[in-house]
C-alpha cells in the first residue's frame, strides 16, 4: 500500500511539473515554419530538443504558416489560444508585412492586439523582431524596425531585436531565394531566441 501511494505521489508530482511548464505556442511565418526545409531541421524542432536537454517539460505547438502576415496571425490567434491554452506565446511575424510594403503603423496595431489577447488568456509573450533589407529605403526600414522597439517599450514585452541577427544577408546561411534561412542557420536562430525565451519557461 505504501509503495502504491509513493508511486501515485511521484506520478502526481511529475504531472504537476509538466503542467507548470505548460505549452509554448509559436505563431510565425515561413521562418518558423521551416520553409524549404524538413520541419525536423527548423529552429522550432531544435528548440524542442533544447527543452528536453534542459529537462524542461514544456509542450511546443508550432502554429506558423509560410506567407502569414500580422493580420493573418491576429485572425488565427483567438482559436489557437482557446485550443492550446499556452503559458507562453512566441510571436514571429511582420516580415511578410514589410516585404509587401504594408504600413508599419498597421503592423504595430496588429502585434499589439496579439500581445493583449495572449496576456488576457493568461500567457506570457516574447516578440521576435524583424528587419528589412536596405533596398526598401531608409525611411521605411527604420519605421519598420521601430515597430518592435515601440512594442517592447509600450507593452513591456521581452524582445529579440533582430531574430535573424548573424543570418540575414549572409549568403551561405540563406537559401537560394535570399529570403529564407538555410539549414545551417537554424541553430543560430535558436541561439538568438533562447536567452530571451528561457527565463519565461
Amino acid at each position: 500500500m505504501r509503495v502504491w501511494l509513493l508511486s501515485a505521489g511521484l506520478a502526481l508530482l511529475c504531472m504537476a511539473q509538466s503542467a507548470t511548464a505548460g505549452t509554448v505556442l509559436i505563431v510565425g511565418d515561413s521562418i518558423s515554419a521551416a520553409f524549404g526545409l524538413d520541419t525536423r531541421q527548423g529552429w522550432v524542432a531544435l528548440f524542442e530538443q533544447r527543452l528536453r536537454q534542459e529537462g524542461i517539460a514544456a509542450r511546443v505547438v508550432n502554429a506558423s504558416i509560410s506567407g502569414d502576415t500580422s493580420a493573418g496571425g491576429q485572425a488565427r490567434l483567438p482559436a489557437l489560444l482557446a485550443a492550446h491554452k499556452p503559458a507562453l506565446v512566441v510571436l514571429e511575424l511582420g516580415g511578410n508585412d514589410g516585404l509587401r510594403g504594408q504600413p508599419p503603423k498597421q503592423l504595430q496595431q496588429n502585434l499589439a492586439a496579439m500581445i493583449d489577447s495572449a496576456r488576457q488568456a493568461g500567457a506570457k509573450v516574447v516578440l521576435l523582431g524583424m528587419r528589412l533589407p536596405p533596398n526598401y529605403g531608409v525611411r521605411y526600414t527604420q519605421a519598420f524596425a521601430k515597430v518592435y522597439e515601440n512594442l517592447a517599450s509600450e507593452k513591456n514585452v521581452p524582445l529579440v531585436p533582430f531574430f535573424l541577427e548573424g543570418v540575414g544577408g549572409v549568403p551561405e546561411l540563406m537559401q537560394a531565394d535570399g529570403i529564407h534561412p538555410a539549414q545551417g542557420a537554424q541553430a543560430r536562430l535558436l541561439e538568438n531566441a533562447w536567452p530571451t525565451i528561457k527565463p519565461l519557461l
